[in-house]
């Protein structure tokens, strides 16, 4: 039986997509090894964000390559798409799709394995991943991304509720939603939708337990989508937010038409309906016209800030883009901030996690190791307990008992009453 294997990078649009290629492939016979590098046909979803990401890609390429020679790599994803070139001329890579061909990538795996049916399904993660829209129709002056995703496109909402339901009946207890720019689901359908309606019908299926949201973009986090995320018990407590900077001055430069006081209005109001909630944001260091003052203005928001963690990130100039073209922050200064606003999330986040020591969180058990096992809280805490007899994408509820920097322990309590 031929074996397949999938590398993601980047966002969670890829692992979405990487969760149903492993579905499909396995309905189709192949075996799924979780180990990324093996599999007679290795599947690479990459990720152009950063050069960092471009690095990855081929670093991995290298890796798998030496690893296991005999395999056939397939590359696809956003630096697939934008250096198709670059991929093609490397001996080891079999085939190269364009995000546009995703679809075809099974296809063309079952047809060269001359693969049969297969039943036995082993899931690309304990928790689904279903993607409700892609693409993006905004041009911030950073994002390479509209070039190699294009514009916004929704899957349609029957579809969408028809995976969602059978996903649940197969037991998954959490369902993450992602999109490239998940609030503009729904704006290009006939009839026009949005997030929030289809949130409305999902919570409505029976079989759906728990529902946690992608990044969400606070330009378009309207007072009823706001409250019906923050208010509705099967949506998780864990809200991402795109913020990038917490200076006025480069937000307008990046082009992002908002203020920071938006921003702390955002986090009052989703700090005042969800208090447990785990906020977090996505955060750009270095970005061209960035100075001392203007790092000084997002470090102080972020301290003073009810996020929870942040994301960081090195400015990286990408091709095609505004900023590429602008005079660049020099890398040692961007080094040096980005492990400034790191060490700054660790402590914030550290401190969030100390809030529930002693108490009971509901969580599902998201991976198992030799010795102890792993599970992910509501509102993201990541909580290490001793190994249990409970299966990945078990609900359990645990005690939290111990936190540091590095991590939060605990053991659990029992299974959750449904």
């Amino acid at each position: 039986m031929n074996s397949f294997s999938i590398q993601t990078f980047g966002c969670r649009v890829n692992q979405a997509e990487a969760f149903w290629w492993t579905e499909a492939l396995q309905k189709k016979g192949l075996r799924f090894e979780k180990d990324s590098l093996r599999g007679d046909f290795v599947i690479i979803n990459s990720c152009t964000l950063t050069s960092r990401a471009d690095s990855d890609t081929r670093a991995f390429i290298r890796k798998v390559s030496r690893v296991n020679p005999a395999a056939k790599l397939i590359v696809t994803g956003c630096y697939a798409e934008r250096a198709s070139e670059e991929i093609q001329v490397i001996p080891q890579v079999w085939k190269v799709f364009s995000n546009a061909e995703k679809e075809a990538i099974t296809e063309e795996i079952v047809f060269s394995a001359a693969a049969k049916d297969g039943k036995s399904i082993l899931p690309f993660r304990s928790r689904a991943l279903v993607k409700v829209q892609d693409g993006c129709n905004f041009q911030c002056a950073f994002c390479v991304i509209p070039s190699v995703r294009g514009k916004s496109v929704s899957i349609g909402k029957t579809e969408i509720l028809s995976r969602v339901k059978k996903l649940g009946i197969q037991g998954f207890r959490e369902i993450v939603l992602t999109g490239i720019h998940l609030n503009s689901y729904g704006l290009d359908l006939q009839p026009r939708s949005s997030l929030l309606d289809l949130l409305r019908e999902i919570t409505d299926i029976p079989e759906v337990s728990k529902i946690r949201l992608s990044s969400l973009d606070p330009r378009f986090l309207d007072p009823s989508l706001l409250k019906w995320i923050t208010m509705h018990e099967k949506i998780c407590p864990h809200f991402h937010l795109s913020f990038q900077s917490g200076s006025d001055e480069i937000l307008r430069r990046m082009g992002r038409k908002i203020k920071v006081q938006a921003y702390r209005e955002v986090l009052a109001r989703l700090r005042e309906k969800s208090p447990l909630a785990s906020l977090g944001a996505d955060i750009i260091v270095g970005f061209p016209g960035e100075g001392k003052e203007e790092f000084k203005e997002t470090y102080d928001f972020l301290k003073r800030s009810l996020l929870t963690y942040f994301h960081v990130f090195s400015y990286s100039p990408r091709p095609g883009t505004e900023a590429a073209s602008w005079p660049q922050v020099h890398s040692r200064v961007k080094k040096e901030r980005a492990a400034l606003l790191r060490r700054l999330s660790k402590k914030k986040n550290t401190d969030f996690r100390r809030l529930f020591l002693g108490k009971e969180c509901r969580g599902i058990v998201i991976k198992k190791r030799k010795n102890q096992d792993e599970v992910l809280t509501s509102n993201y805490l990541r909580v290490c307990i001793p190994s249990s007899t409970w299966n990945e994408k078990h609900d359990v509820t645990v005690k939290i008992t111990d936190v540091n920097e590095k991590e939060t322990r605990g053991h659990a309590v029992g299974p959750v009453n449904s």
